[in-house]
């Protein structure tokens, strides 16, 4: 049987491993965007997102950056509009600051685009601690919109199950760790 997402799978396997401080960190194209971002892997991606997530919303929301070219591939094979949270203020009416805190930097991420009642499906890059997911859905909720779905490409650490853990509904395609050796796919739906 042919392994779930095997272009995520195999690029994960390959990623070369940096430690920073005491954290292996594993660079990647969906993570990092280096070395390089190919169609086959965003497709890919998608085309899975599509297939787990409810797609019947209103718009689409990501966060700068990596999360980006996921959700503007996901955009165009659905048609459904997207909704970038930038790190940048631009003081346009009901603008929402979003702050964020996550286990190695904190900062404010800003939403606009979102109107009262907007049904939107969020997409990531990766979870990890979970501080930048939860701080997005309560911004969001502050707007009036309903969060549909949640997903992100890759899980890592405890921040999926915490945010699960207190009520969320979260997808992730692939749960990994990474060590010395390497990434280690725990598990890929």
């Amino acid at each position: 049987m042919e392994p779930m997402l095997p272009i995520l799978t195999k690029s994960l396997k390959d990623a070369p491993i940096t430690l920073r401080g005491e954290y292996y960190y594993f660079i990647h194209p969906i993570t990092d965007g280096v070395p390089e971002l190919t169609p086959a892997l965003l497709s890919e991606v998608a085309d899975r997102i599509i297939e787990l997530a409810d797609t019947d919303v209103d718009k689409i929301v990501t966060i700068e950056a990596m999360g980006i070219p996921i959700g503007t591939v996901l955009s165009m094979k659905t048609g459904i509009p997207l909704v970038v949270i930038r790190k940048r203020q631009y003081n346009l009416p009901n603008e929402i600051a979003v702050h964020q805190r996550t286990g190695y930097s904190k900062g404010e991420l800003y939403l606009n685009g979102i109107n009262k009642g907007d049904r939107v499906l969020v997409v990531d890059d990766v979870i990890s601690t979970g501080g930048t997911m939860k701080a997005v859905s309560l911004a969001l909720e502050l707007a009036g919109a309903e969060v549909s779905d949640i997903v992100a490409v890759i899980e890592r650490g405890e921040g999926a199950e915490a945010l699960r853990a207190s009520g969320r509904d979260v997808k992730t395609l692939v749960s990994v760790d990474a060590d010395a050796e390497g990434v280690t796919i725990k598990s890929a739906q």
